[in-house]
């Protein structure tokens, strides 16, 4: 889902701080000096992939190999972004940088192969609101993505089995004005392809995973809602992969359903076998 997922940092050099070249514990990027040069290191603080961007602003020094980079780091990883060479001796030099993320690789490929659940109880059956490229608001980079209208405390279950890895529960408020994006409740999960299956507009304290637990297929996660950017109550699902600057890239995928493997299409109903 479009969304920010961390706060872009923007930062003068000399640091007074380190810490505050860390994003809400997710990752850091912090500046190494060398000999003649500066090295801009990521440093993943979790156990799964995560996809930085980092931009270099600079008027006397020279950055490589570009002062603009998006990289993958696996769970732990630090990796060097960018050096940056100075014009004095000691490679000093006047800078700043800005970084975002995202949950997942840049080169996740989609196992299209696999087959979906519905993202609620069997035996039970709901409207589809907009199915792919509904012109509302599933283009873009949400063309591939699907909202079910449910109830507020509609049970929703996993469609796809893997790992909780964000789980947002906070939020009691929905509205359609610039920013309220950011008041939506949702539950993150990574798939073994590196892709991530997302659940959007959760209710108030309506997530019954935690993060690092290990789900299946039809697992109960949480309960919908009616939070952050919304009209009325849905489930927003998604599946995506990472993209630059803490953006995510949904990807067309099927639901086994009453009638059949489909992709849904909008005002239909679907039965969860």
């Amino acid at each position: 889902m479009i969304r920010r997922l961390a706060g872009v940092l923007l930062l003068i050099h000399p640091l007074a701080c380190f810490a505050d070249a860390c994003s809400l514990g997710w990752v850091c990027v912090e500046p190494q000096p060398a000999a003649g040069h500066v090295e801009l290191v990521a440093n993943n603080l979790q156990p799964w992939p995560l996809t930085v961007s980092l931009r270099v602003l600079s008027d006397d020094m020279q950055v490589s190999p570009s002062a603009e980079v998006t990289r993958s780091l696996d769970g732990g990883e630090r990796l060097t972004l960018a050096v940056l060479t100075g014009p004095g001796a000691d490679g000093d030099g006047d800078y700043r940088y800005q970084f975002d993320w995202a949950v997942g690789r840049l080169d996740a490929v989609h196992d299209d192969s696999h087959v979906y659940q519905l993202p609620y109880a069997p035996g039970r059956s709901f409207r589809v609101l907009q199915g792919y490229g509904a012109s509302f608001s599933h283009t873009g980079l949400e063309r591939w993505t699907v909202d079910f209208d449910m109830p507020v405390g509609t049970p929703v279950h996993a469609a796809r089995g893997g790992v909780v890895v964000r789980v947002q529960e906070s939020h009691d408020r929905a509205c359609w004005e610039p920013g309220c994006a950011r008041y939506a409740n949702f539950i993150v999960v990574l798939h073994d392809d590196m892709t991530t299956g997302e659940y959007y507009h959760l209710q108030h304290r309506g997530a019954v995973v935690a993060v690092g637990q290990q789900i299946e297929p039809g697992t109960l996660i949480g309960y919908s809602g009616n939070t952050g950017k919304s009209t009325m109550p849905h489930l927003h699902f998604g599946v995506y992969r990472a993209s630059s600057w803490g953006k995510t890239q949904s990807v067309p995928v099927r639901f086994m359903t009453g009638g059949g493997m489909l992709e849904p299409e909008s005002g239909r109903r679907y039965l969860r076998p």
